[in-house]
């Protein structure tokens, strides 16, 4: 009999851009045979029924967004037995499509505590409606819109998924 792995996809974010990239990566688990559910990090109060965990944050002035920060502090002790993969979400031009970005500072502190398996940046979305006044002001200074590339959110989950299916 075979048990089916089960992942934890959560995300920290403001206006949802991060929370759809999160719903397209679980997406690719699920069709690939994976348990994925995807959630607020605020929102999980354990990571014990996951055999694996994905997180995603957006970017905000260089920090990942204040719900994955919190989300590693709460649940550090519980996260290194699994594997670990990381994103996150923000620029906004065509800079995460164009050539890989490193993980801001704090995240990559993260990366090497809790060994985590891979980071990779997307690039983000920032349109009318958007909260906060810095939001407010980047759109009215023209520098907004939408630069997720959902071809390769999809290519990474599904290398996500390879390493899951090799590891099982």
């Amino acid at each position: 009999m075979t048990t089916t792995t089960r992942v934890l996809v959560a995300y920290g974010t403001t206006n949802g851009s991060t929370a759809q990239i999160a719903e397209a990566v679980a997406g690719v688990l699920r069709g690939r045979g994976l348990a994925a559910d995807v959630a607020p990090a605020r929102s999980v109060t354990s990571v014990a029924p996951y055999d694996a965990v994905v997180l995603g944050g957006g970017l905000y002035a260089g920090r990942w967004h204040k719900d994955a920060r919190r989300f590693v502090r709460r649940h550090g002790r519980e996260l290194p037995p699994r594997p670990l993969w990381l994103f996150s979400s923000g620029p906004l031009d065509a800079t995460a499509s164009e050539r890989d970005i490193p993980p801001v500072p704090g995240v990559r502190k993260t990366m090497v505590r809790l060994d985590a398996r891979e980071h990779v940046t997307f690039g983000g979305r920032l349109e009318e409606g958007a909260k906060g006044m810095v939001a407010r002001m980047i759109l009215r200074s023209g520098k907004g819109g939408d630069f997720r590339d959902f071809g390769a959110i999809e290519a990474w989950a599904g290398r996500v998924a390879d390493e899951l299916e090799a590891a099982a």
